[in-house]
């Protein structure tokens, strides 16, 4: 996608105009990606405001970044950053704006030894705020990602048999799952939390025996070149809610909705989070949704934007985010639902895991 990525440079450019620098160095992996479309373990590019560009990989990648980035000047170099950095200065002194949050004291070192004319400034996450809207390439790659993950959720689900099995061993079948249905790779640590182990946010499955009358949270996705799903079903296993179990899926549920509806253009992200975060407080269990709403998805399974209680910003058209409010009593159980959306401009939010919401009552 040379044009693509050509696009996303000239965009770029503006940034480092904007940050009154005669060139940029982009270190971060998955920022040097999205640029020229290369995935590697080394590399980074040289920005000038011009859009002239500059890519630097070793050996190993040169043949792939010839190929995905065909409209770039190409350097073979191990010490990627430094080798740029040292080429920005050839000419004199330069302002070089670097990804402050990536570059390491070692390495802010290393740049001043191997271009000591060079002055560093901020370039900001200029990167990241271009990734936060998606082309509608990049949208199917979500939509896919999402797509997968649905149908090897419902697969499972389908497949019943969970009474006595591990968390840890449902995991690993719906993992197998995924990969079936054309997954490239996991996009996180899949979240099998049954039971009590569901009251906690961010549970690693274990050797815990699923037990009829369990909730059972699960929290996953499937990695599709590149690009995340985020998904998270709550369900029970080989009986009917309690009532307390039930309270809290509606509750859930019903925050879940409020959040979804809330995404707009132009809305402010900390207002997503009030709308799913209000009925949960009015109902009386605010201190037991103890995280953020939700996040942005791409390339990175949280990027921006940020839907939390501290959040910046508004959201803006073709950006990818999740809603994802939950309920957790220690001890007892918890459920959280959540779903990956694209905001538009136009029609409400676009759904992207479109497996059923409702509260399933599993075959054991």
């Amino acid at each position: 996608m040379p044009a693509i990525h050509a696009e996303r440079r000239s965009r770029l450019a503006m940034s480092v105009v904007e940050a009154g620098a005669d060139a940029a160095l982009i270190t971060r992996l998955v920022n040097v990606r999205y640029l020229t479309g290369l995935e590697s373990s080394n590399a980074a590019v040289l920005m000038y405001p011009d859009g002239r560009t500059v890519l630097a990989t070793d050996g190993r990648y040169l043949t792939m970044a010839a190929e995905t980035a065909p409209d770039v000047e190409l350097v073979k170099e191990r010490g990627v950053a430094t080798a740029l950095a040292a080429r920005a200065v050839t000419a004199g002194p330069v302002r070089l704006a670097v990804e402050e949050h990536d570059v390491t004291l070692a390495l802010a070192a290393d740049l001043g030894k191997a271009a000591p004319s060079a002055e560093l400034v901020h370039l900001g996450q200029a990167v990241e705020k271009l990734r936060a809207i998606k082309d509608e390439d990049e949208i199917e790659l979500i939509r896919q990602a999402c797509a997968i993950s649905c149908r090897a959720l419902d697969d499972l689900h389908a497949a019943g048999g969970l009474l006595r099995r591990t968390e840890q061993e449902v995991a690993r079948d719906l993992e197998g799952r995924m990969y079936d249905h054309g997954a490239d790779g996991l996009a996180f640590e899949t979240i099998v939390a049954t039971g009590p182990n569901s009251a906690i946010p961010h549970h690693r499955p274990t050797g815990r025996v699923i037990e009829r009358g369990d909730l059972l949270k699960i929290d996953f996705g499937a990695l599709y070149r590149g690009y995340h799903a985020d998904c998270t079903r709550t369900s029970m296993v080989g009986a009917p809610p309690a009532g307390w179990q039930r309270e809290i899926y509606d509750l859930v549920a019903a925050a879940q909705r409020a959040g979804c509806e809330a995404l707009a253009v132009g809305t402010e992200c900390i207002a997503v989070d009030r709308a799913s975060r209000e009925p949960i407080g009015v109902a009386g269990y605010g201190e037991q949704f103890g995280h953020g709403t939700g996040h942005g998805v791409g390339l990175e399974i949280h990027e921006a934007p940020t839907l939390g209680y501290a959040a910046t910003g508004t959201l803006g058209d073709r950006m990818p985010v999740t809603v994802e409010p939950g309920v957790y009593l220690p001890g007892r159980g918890g459920v959280r639902i959540e779903d990956t959306l694209v905001v538009r401009d136009a029609g409400g939010p676009e759904l992207l895991t479109t497996t059923t919401k409702d509260l399933l009552v599993l075959d054991a």
